[in-house]
């Protein structure tokens, strides 16, 4: 099994990732850290025996170093996650283990809590036009909208199945899937390549597939942090690639100049309210973990 790390300065999250990594699988695995030019030394000071560094030459983004990471493996699973991940004991085990119940699955991806305990929207429907308006209009600060809870799979109380895409912060892959489709779109820089992944592998005849009986935490935005505005930007500018994707074709001519304002008017407002960018808040219940 080939774990791929995705890696730009990660500080001291790369070593709870793979000293996390250590208790969540009794599988053999070896690590590739695709990194996309860290200055802080942390990816160098990583190598060690099953821990391989491949520099990607420049920040390439998130899916184009995740391809570069995933060359050359031959086992039936990836990894992909991003180093700011840490591993509940057993839960990359407990992935492969609803793997083996869904042979039709292309992907599946965990149950993701933030460092204070919430449960982050890991699981979402695809969006549609309907469902989207509704999401970025009202989640900021109404996240128990309809629309918000019926795009999103953690609500209430996740179950184990079929789903319309998962974050990439954390997946497990199956790499025949993963190659068929041809990888993560390299056109999308940082955010949307999952949801686009996951639409080509459903497109495909492959499953997506939410686990919500495994546990990870992510800290999130570790490295975007650093680079806050610009990223505000990228998110609309991916969500603009993808939706006009979509919506292609003359049919929608008209519609994809009103997608294109009305993203650029939310990222207006993104820049001047901090909760707008930040969309709907991660569900703050202990709701119990089903399969």
């Amino acid at each position: 099994m080939r774990v791929v790390v995705v890696t730009y300065s990660p500080g001291d999250t790369l070593v709870g990732f793979l000293t996390s990594l250590r208790t969540a699988t009794t599988a053999p695995y070896d690590v590739v850290l695709a990194d996309n030019g860290s200055t802080d030394g942390a990816p160098e000071a990583a190598v060690a025996p099953g821990v391989a560094l491949l520099p990607t030459g420049g920040n390439l983004g998130y899916g184009r170093a995740a391809n570069l990471g995933a060359g050359g493996a031959s086992g039936e699973w990836l990894v992909v996650a991003n180093p700011d991940v840490v591993w509940a004991p057993g839960s990359l085990d407990v992935l492969l283990d609803a793997a083996a119940r869904w042979p039709d699955a292309g992907s599946l991806g965990p149950a993701i809590r933030t460092p204070d305990g919430r449960l982050y929207p890991s699981a979402r429907a695809f969006p549609s036009l309907g469902r989207g308006i509704g999401h970025a209009v009202f989640g900021w600060w109404w996240p128990a909208n309809p629309w918000t809870r019926s795009y999103r799979a953690e609500v209430g109380r996740p179950v184990e199945g079929p789903t319309g895409w998962l974050s990439g912060s954390c997946m497990l892959l199956r790499r025949t899937a993963f190659e068929t489709v041809g990888g993560f779109d390299p056109s999308y820089f940082m955010y949307c390549e999952d949801m686009d992944l996951c639409r080509r592998l459903a497109e495909a005849g492959w499953k997506n597939v939410y686990v919500p009986s495994a546990v990870v935490t992510h800290s999130g935005a570790h490295a975007t942090s650093r680079v806050a505005a610009a990223m505000v930007a990228e998110h609309h500018r991916a969500l603009y690639r993808y939706l006009s994707r979509q919506y292609a074709g003359p049919r929608y001519a008209l519609l994809r100049p009103l997608l294109a304002a009305g993203l650029f008017l939310r990222y207006l407002l993104a820049r001047a309210v901090k909760s707008v960018g930040e969309g709907a808040a991660p569900t703050r219940s202990a709701d119990v973990l089903e399969t």
